[in-house]
């Protein structure tokens, strides 16, 4: 008996090894990756150039303290504001992490401008983490059940509707921010409209609100973008950065610009593992590697050459309602549940996932070939089709 807490429903395999998109069990079978750790693996599994940058930085320091400055830790602001157009940067060690500080920016800019009670407008089916607050900004009922009584000062409203938010905020005067993924990825990968993305940035403007940005699974190229805010063209206030940051390393970051900048001062906020000099190499290798590789294109290249071939591959199969997605963040959205489709799929030796009971959710490294993509729908076709037949 695992003496592990049964937090999660984990599949009945373990791994060992793994070799850019392929990875092995440790009873010697292989598999194709395409979710690379929920859109962590950036860079594929045992990358040379981050597996030696890796060792190397373990054999100076792994650790030292944010009492102390942090030479890897400014390298990497200074890249994420070149590349984000962000002006300071808080390291911290998750996404949810990373949404906490953004929640305690909002509300300490809030507290500034006099706001007793500071509320943040939040989206339906949103994730934005497990904590307390990043759990009652989250749009999911089951997630939260059993955790009540959740944190107070956030407001729902539907996806990609300005008319609710400007409702509420016609309503409450307490509204500080708007906090949004431009795609959902645990929802089901929605996608933000454009015109929804341009509308929003001049409405809270107009009104003094902060717009958050959770980038922590659409961020660090997925999308074919550096960040999704940058598909739009617009630059939100604070966004979070988790996940493909460090290409498997824990790290996340907050980001703050405009208005939120210049706003946490010593002791406002804090972590102690925070942008240690192992997740920064890490973080800094995985950006050194997008760029050196062309990666943003192939992103976008290899995301739409998937979303093609399930298109051809699923066309009139009665049970399909909608193959949707940017770059390698692919959702192919089913009529029925269909979370019976991942172990399916484990035993053809192949990883995806299912979130929304109905989505097939794919999240290959960004590196994955063409042959990986045309690997992946030749086996999940048929997968997917004997389902919906059965």
């Amino acid at each position: 008996m695992s003496h592990v807490m049964n937090t999660y429903a984990r599949l009945p395999v373990a791994f060992s090894h793994g070799k850019g998109s392929r990875i092995t069990d440790t009873e010697g079978r292989e598999y194709l990756d395409a979710l690379s750790g929920i859109a962590v693996n950036t860079l594929g599994h045992a990358h040379p150039k981050l597996v030696a940058a890796i060792a190397a930085q373990a054999g100076r320091m792994l650790h030292t303290s944010n009492l102390y400055g942090m030479t890897g830790q400014e390298l990497l602001a200074d890249k994420l504001c070149a590349l984000s157009g962000m002006e300071e940067v808080f390291f911290c060690n998750s996404g949810c992490e990373a949404n906490e500080a953004a929640i305690k920016l909002a509300r300490f800019y809030g507290h500034k401008k006099g706001i007793e009670n500071p509320t943040i407008i939040v989206m339906e089916k949103a994730f934005h983490g497990r904590t307390m607050a990043t759990l009652s900004a989250t749009g999911n009922r089951k997630a939260q059940a059993g955790f009540e009584p959740l944190v107070s000062g956030f407001v729902r409203v539907p996806y990609n509707d300005l008319d609710a938010i400007k409702a509420v905020v016609d309503h409450n005067k307490n509204i500080v921010a708007v906090m949004l993924e431009i795609i959902q990825g645990e929802g089901g990968i929605y996608l933000a409209s454009i015109d929804y993305q341009k509308a929003l940035r001049q409405f809270c403007d107009e009104h003094g609100l902060l717009l958050i940005c959770d980038e922590v699974q659409c961020g660090m190229a997925r999308t074919g973008n550096w960040f999704g805010y940058q598909i739009a063209g617009i630059r939100p206030d604070i966004a979070t950065l988790a996940k493909g940051l460090g290409s498997g390393v824990p790290i996340g970051a907050c980001m703050a610009s405009g208005k939120a900048a210049g706003l946490f001062g010593p002791g406002n906020h804090g972590s102690t593992f925070g942008g240690n000099p192992l997740a920064c190499t890490a973080a800094l290798t995985t950006i050194e590697c997008i760029e050196e590789e062309g990666l943003l294109a192939n992103a976008e290249r290899i995301g739409a050459l998937i979303r093609q071939l399930f298109a051809e591959a699923l066309a009139a199969t009665p049970g399909v309602v909608e193959i949707r997605g940017h770059g390698l963040m692919i959702g192919i959205e089913l009529d029925r549940p269909c979370g019976e489709l991942v172990g399916k799929a484990l035993a053809a030796g192949l990883l995806i996932n299912v979130t929304g009971d109905k989505v097939v959710r794919l999240l290959p490294s960004l590196n994955f070939s063409e042959n990986d993509a045309r690997e992946l729908v030749d086996r999940s076709t048929p997968l997917i089709k004997a389902f919906l037949a059965g």
